[in-house]
């Protein structure tokens, strides 16, 4: 294949990328830690103590894992079935309950960003880690229910969220946006949503740097692309292959 030919194909590859999957907190949700915060109220409950080096090591994995399915990590801190369930639970009502507050946010330009995709002819699918019950309380919070084409939680995907593909090929199923799992794009902020847009067999995998990690941890994990933020999105997506 000849270097004009190659040009060519990635020219068409780019044209072709209307299926777009974005991670919601800290991708196009700012939730001030509330993550973390959530979880301190659900170890408490179960009896995990404040200031111990039990809650430090928990908490600790916690912010490691961030974007993982989040009853996957009660079961790798919490071990036995009954106390994972019993700390997710917690977990997801002190959370909703942060939610209900007020203490959540749209990242800014985010909106207007999913608006431009979807303008651009590109079907949005907004994913979580979260339970559905809570996925449904942050888009209530923010009035973004019916803003994206589709939202997907890992119990949608058969119960497997990040750093598995499941749910971008869910997306990529339902939706039928494309042919080709090349033409997916897929952006979060954290290392699992980059194993897992790598994974999928995604062509675009975009870090953003408004959440949990850093340039290096996105780019380790397999970034091709890292952006100050999701607004950014649209603009990478009509400029570049």
């Amino acid at each position: 294949m000849s270097d004009t030919d190659t040009d060519t194909d990635s020219n068409s590859r780019r044209d072709r990328r209307n299926l777009v999957v974005l991670d919601m907190a800290g991708t196009t949700v700012a939730d001030g830690g509330l993550v973390e915060r959530a979880f301190e109220r659900a170890a408490e409950r179960l009896g995990v103590e404040p200031g111990t080096a039990d809650h430090d090591a928990k908490l600790r994995y916690v912010r490691d894992t961030m974007g993982e399915s989040k009853i996957s990590v009660f079961r790798h801190l919490f071990g036995a079935e009954e106390l994972a369930r019993r700390a997710n639970s917690a977990f997801e009502e002190a959370y909703g309950d942060l939610v209900d507050s007020g203490l959540i946010a749209p990242v800014p330009g985010a909106r207007e960003a999913i608006e431009k995709l979807r303008a651009d002819g590109r079907t949005v699918v907004l994913t979580t880690g979260f339970a559905r019950v809570t996925q449904d309380a942050i888009l209530d919070a923010l009035g973004w229910q019916g803003l994206a084409d589709l939202t997907l939680c890992p119990a949608d995907a058969g119960g497997r969220g990040r750093p598995y593909p499941d749910m971008v090929l869910v997306a990529f199923l339902r939706t039928g946006a494309v042919d080709d799992v090349r033409d997916v794009v897929v952006a979060g902020d954290t290392a699992y949503d980059m194993l897992g847009g790598r994974r999928s067999g995604a062509g675009t995998v975009a870090g953003v740097l408004t959440g949990a990690h850093d340039l290096a941890a996105l780019t380790a994990h397999g970034a091709t692309h890292v952006l100050g933020s999701v607004a950014e999105l649209p603009s990478l997506l009509l400029e570049s292959p």
